[in-house]
């Protein structure tokens, strides 16, 4: 996998990222994971977001990006509700603006003291289209399905959960998928995670149970995280992704039981990580992890140079669980309690893990006690005559 970075220095933009395409076969597909960093010029939002289109442009027009499609736009902005309507705006009016993309929007203010970061992931080599607020990417039998930034905005968040994945259910349906076969991962923002969490896992566990997810079948990777949404009644937003065409035996769970413990011990329902394995790569989705031992307890209170350390340990373990390291992730998102542990917790990740495309965010984990957690993706190559190519 090669990782990079672009600057632009006449924008004041920097874009990191990470390019997976595998030189053994031919008609493959490439992938790609951006971030695009935005300097502040002491210029208004509007500005800034125009340098990012403009910036946007000179990427899909640069190696090894020309003619790839862009599948997830997602804004981490520092204040959504003023920001969406100008980013709505300057989209709309856009006319390479990434029209088939995921577009998302959450409020997790960058700590590097900028408006926003954009994580972008693109394609090339696949058929993208933009259904019904679904973005579609589809090759070699697969169907691969994006949704992001669904909310509801009537009831608790019991309830907004609840509205959600029946949501969600129904536009599996109209695509002939399930949530239990076919969802992949799953974000949920949670504004004032503190007291709005309970709600969310009541919520899904019940809906998982009618659907037989349990802790003897399977759950799904997922991130439970603090995110203010622009819509001031919405309490939970809902991002996802699901995969259609691919056998059974391809989709593997990781849990790092050497380091923690199944996450229903606890009371939520989400797997540490998932495998998806195709013929000439695999996908790692790692749910967002803290610092916890295999007794289900938080480790290190208070410390956040030991928890950010055991943090990477567990991450790493599960990596190796699913025959990868830090070498192959291909994005990765730190969440922060307090910005004040900012520059001691990048000063770590850096050191770890120096090249990876990665944005370090202002948002509350589930646990109050909880300083950090982390997500992440990774891409491996693979030679596996079992299944198809990506």
């Amino acid at each position: 996998m090669q990782k990079s970075q672009i600057v632009w220095a006449d924008l004041a933009v920097k874009a990191q990222y990470s390019a997976f395409v595998p030189a053994f076969e031919e008609q493959s597909v490439g992938e790609y994971h951006v971030m695009m960093h935005i300097e502040s010029r002491d210029d208004s939002f509007t500005e800034q977001m125009n340098r990012l289109l403009v910036a946007e442009r000179r990427l899909l027009e640069s190696q090894p990006f020309d003619g790839a499609s862009i599948v997830i736009k997602r804004f981490i902005l520092s204040d959504v509700a003023n920001q969406k309507p100008v980013i709505q705006k300057l989209l709309s009016e856009s006319s390479d603006c990434g029209c088939h993309a995921a577009v998302s929007m959450i409020q997790q203010a960058p700590l590097d003291g900028s408006k926003m970061v954009v994580w972008l992931y693109l394609v090339k080599g696949a058929d993208v289209n933009l259904q019904k607020n679904v973005t579609k990417v589809c090759h070699n039998g697969y169907h691969h399905l994006f949704q992001w930034g669904l909310v509801e905005l009537m009831g608790d968040s019991y309830h907004q959960t609840q509205k959600l994945l029946e949501r969600y259910e129904s536009t599996l349906e109209s695509h002939g998928a399930t949530i239990e076969a076919n969802c992949i991962r799953t974000w949920f923002y949670v504004r004032d995670v503190d007291t709005q969490y309970a709600g969310l896992v009541k919520a899904r566990k019940e809906n998982f149970e009618t659907h037989g997810l349990t802790e003897k079948t399977h759950y799904i990777a997922s991130t439970g995280i603090g995110g203010i949404p622009a819509e001031q009644q919405a309490i939970v937003q809902l991002g996802s992704y699901a995969l259609i065409g691919f056998e059974p035996r391809q989709r593997k769970f990781l849990y790092g039981t050497s380091h923690m413990n199944p996450t229903y011990e606890y009371g939520v329902t989400f797997e540490r990580g998932t495998v998806v394995e195709y013929g000439d790569r695999s996908h790692l989705y790692i749910s967002g992890t803290a610092s916890i031992n295999n007794k289900g307890e938080v480790m290190y209170e208070g410390d956040i140079k030991r928890q950010t350390e055991r943090m990477i340990e567990n991450v790493e373990v599960l990596l190796a669980e699913g025959y990868a390291s830090f070498n192959d992730v291909a994005q990765m998102i730190v969440y922060l309690r307090d910005m004040a542990d900012y520059k001691v917790v990048k000063d770590i990740v850096d050191r770890k893990c120096p090249a990876i495309p990665k944005v370090f965010t202002l948002a509350p984990v589930c646990r109050p006690t909880w300083l950090i957690e982390m997500e992440c993706i990774a891409i491996t190559p693979r030679k596996n005559e079992k299944y198809r190519n990506f």
